[in-house]
């Protein structure tokens, strides 16, 4: 039976969240043993119907949001991008969703469509997750729900999201592997030349630091400078709150305001941002890395690493060198 899969999208959407999850889905049929129908009806719906352009400047041939009781039975799948926020502010694609939505038997997002399923309600109470970079303004804005910093994917109940871009790929093969079994999923993700299951979770590509957010007038930012030039020297929260003068509950006191984290925890942060720049170039080894960012050894760097981004120090520079 061929299974109808709705990918809602809007203008400035983020082409990949459309076309890699339906890519997914197309590519089933080429490894079904039994000829026949489709296994899957793929459909582009938008609120106005028509030509809609994504924020690459490429478009794609829409039908107008179906009527909420035509889901039954389907899979509905929210695209995010640049779009969103001009989209939450419209407030149509969330009154469609709060309607729809719930008739679905899959109602999922990619990326930051997380924040259109949140408008709309649907994700109260539940697991959610959305792209590394705006899962700490999801949790703000929509404090009802549990966001997941670290998940590519989740699903809680009938609703899904997954992480950024190429997450939602990884979703859809969860999917697949949900109606047509691992076999099927497995031959998909090879042809596609994806992992059926990716190693590690988004935390290995966030390894940005709430430091670099720092007011550069701000209190700690002296502190800032001083520690990133000097990660290998052996550190404590009384040596820190020693260089900027003050005590050590003082010190506290400022980083929570300036950084939302501990001294210690900041630390560690440059400590682990210093390792992956090191890693990115690729020219040291990992004891070399480990020295210079303050970890010491080889063993306290894989650690840190596991801890901290879910892969190994040699896992990160094989996928992130330069």
């Amino acid at each position: 039976m061929t299974h109808r899969v709705l990918l809602l999208v809007f203008p400035a959407f983020q082409l990949l969240d459309a076309t890699g999850p339906a890519d997914v889905f197309a590519a089933v049929d080429e490894h079904l043993s039994a000829a026949g129908r489709p296994a899957y009806r793929l459909e582009a719906i938008s609120p106005e119907g028509g030509l809609v352009a994504s924020s690459s400047g490429l478009s794609i041939a829409t039908q107008p949001l179906p009527e909420p009781q035509e889901l039954a039975g389907c899979t509905l799948l929210v695209a995010g991008g640049y779009g969103v926020q001009r989209a939450m502010h419209q407030g149509q694609v969330a009154s469609w969703l709060a309607q729809a939505g719930p008739l679905a038997a899959r109602c999922a997002s990619v990326c930051t469509g997380a924040f259109l399923l949140a408008q709309a309600g649907l994700m109260t109470g539940r697991k959610v997750v959305t792209h590394w970079r705006y899962a700490e303004l999801l949790q703000r804005l929509y404090p009802g729900l549990e966001v997941l910093h670290d998940s590519l994917f989740v699903h809680d109940g009938a609703f899904y999201s997954s992480a950024g871009v190429t997450a939602g790929m990884d979703l859809c093969l969860s999917l697949v592997e949900d109606d047509h079994g691992r076999d099927v999923s497995l031959q998909v993700a090879k042809g596609l030349v994806m992992y059926l299951r990716r190693p590690g979770g988004q935390r290995q590509f966030s390894a940005e630091l709430l430091a670099q957010q720092a007011p550069t007038d701000g209190v700690m930012q002296p502190l800032l400078n001083e520690l990133r030039t000097s990660l290998a020297r052996v550190w404590d929260v009384e040596s820190m709150a020693a260089s900027l003068a003050m005590s050590t509950r003082t010190l506290h006191r400022h980083c929570q305001a300036e950084l939302g984290v501990t001294p210690a925890r900041l630390l560690l942060h440059l400590r682990l941002e210093s390792a992956c720049q090191l890693l990115e170039a690729g020219e040291a080894s990992l004891k070399r890395v480990a020295q210079r960012s303050g970890f010491v050894n080889a063993y306290n760097l894989r650690q840190a690493f596991a801890r901290a981004l879910g892969v190994t120090p040699g896992e990160y520079r094989q996928r992130f060198c330069r």
